[in-house]
């Protein structure tokens, strides 16, 4: 199929109000499209079924999924789509500053009485947008956004987001468990030397301790990489990557439970941290900061074990693959408006001001493409 035809079925889709998700993950060519046959609403709570999944940041709400077996599924390869850059002109909005900085000032007293250790506190953003060219704004997070899992999901009784997003929950393949522990935001600057600041390192190590402490008790064998520098767009994050290999009883649905959300995107411990933002946030986070990917599917590969008699011992090795991206650096399009959703991580050492300025750092990622 080519661009065209990949798109024309896309925007029928749309025209024709019927659920579809269209998406790359990061460091991939690969452009593909789930196209649902019906309007209805699917949901999964096992997680046992194979198809795409788009699930909350609070579970306790129901996680949608695109049935396997209910979609067309059509593939890309390209590099970049042929469109006309963003203006990058996004202003800033400002008119929540206050209400912000009273939130972040709120967790950081929390933490310093001892109720919490860290806290993640977000906010959204609302900003006049083209609602009716969803697609042409997934154009441009895939030709911008490199590094990052971009994707334009849509429901009709859900709603439509967009978002490019750098951080993977988790992925497994067959036995083998990958995720990785990203946390601590600064601008990147070219040319100019990384240091980051004490407040920034124990966030990201407190994200680190907390996934290799959740999974212990499913997998074995468990190695943290060293903790790198890494770049999305034009933010820095601290990012180490934690293998493991999960234990044969051990279901899918334990592992989403043990590790979602994380530290990252909710805070620590992890049960009293999601009953202050719930408490406090005072709007519904909905879909942001709650996961997406690929569910359940099933991936053959023929070995040869035999050289003497290599066609009789030819054999199919079926694994099943799930991928996960924490649903970050995203916007809820609806009515000519878009809402992006941004957040940061509280601990001990938060300046409000300054988490203030991360977060309008945060909504230039999707910001910047809208406009």
């Amino acid at each position: 199929m080519d661009v065209d035809s990949f798109f024309e079925a896309l925007e029928n889709q749309y025209v024709n109000k019927l659920p579809f998700v269209v998406y790359s993950r990061p460091i991939n060519s690969i452009v593909k499209c789930w196209l649902q046959e019906d309007d209805t609403t699917y949901h999964t709570e096992n997680f046992t079924e194979s198809g795409f999944v788009f699930s909350p940041f609070n579970l306790d709400d129901k996680s949608i999924l695109l049935p396997q077996e209910k979609c067309e599924h059509y593939a890309l390869k390209l590099d970049n789509f042929d469109v006309v850059p963003p203006k990058n002109d996004f202003k800033i909005d400002a008119s929540n500053k206050n209400e912000h900085i009273h939130l972040v000032t709120k967790g950081i007293d929390a933490i310093k009485n001892k109720d919490l250790e860290k806290v993640v506190l977000s906010r959204n953003v609302k900003t006049p947008t083209n609602t009716s060219q969803p697609l042409e704004t997934f154009k441009q997070l895939f030709n911008t956004y490199k590094n990052a899992m971009v994707y334009c999901w849509y429901h009709p009784k859900v709603g439509l987001w967009l978002g490019a997003t750098p951080e993977l929950l988790f992925k497994i393949e067959g036995k083998q468990l990958t995720t990785i522990s990203l946390a601590g935001t600064q601008p990147f600057v070219a040319n100019k030397k990384v240091i980051w600041t004490n407040k920034e390192i124990e966030e990201q190590q407190i994200v680190t301790d907390y996934i290799t402490h959740q999974i212990q008790p499913y997998t074995t064998a468990i190695n943290v990489s060293a903790v790198e520098t890494v770049r999305a767009g034009n933010l820095l994050h601290l990012k180490s990557r934690i293998i493991s290999y999960i234990s044969t009883a051990t279901s899918l649905k334990s592992v989403i439970e043990a590790l979602h959300p994380t530290p990252a995107v909710c805070g620590f411990p992890k049960e009293d941290a999601k009953k202050f933002i719930l408490e406090h946030e005072n709007y519904k986070r909905e879909y942001y900061t709650g996961f997406l990917g690929e569910l359940n599917l099933k991936q053959a590969k023929t070995r040869n074990t035999n050289r003497r008699n290599v066609e009789n011992n030819a054999y199919a090795v079926v694994k099943t693959q799930s991928n996960f991206y924490v649903n970050l650096r995203c916007a809820q399009l609806q009515y000519n408006v878009a809402l992006i959703y941004v957040g940061g991580g509280i601990t001990k050492d938060s300046v409000a001001e300054n988490e203030w300025e991360e977060t309008v750092n945060k909504t230039k990622t999707i910001g910047s493409i809208l406009n």
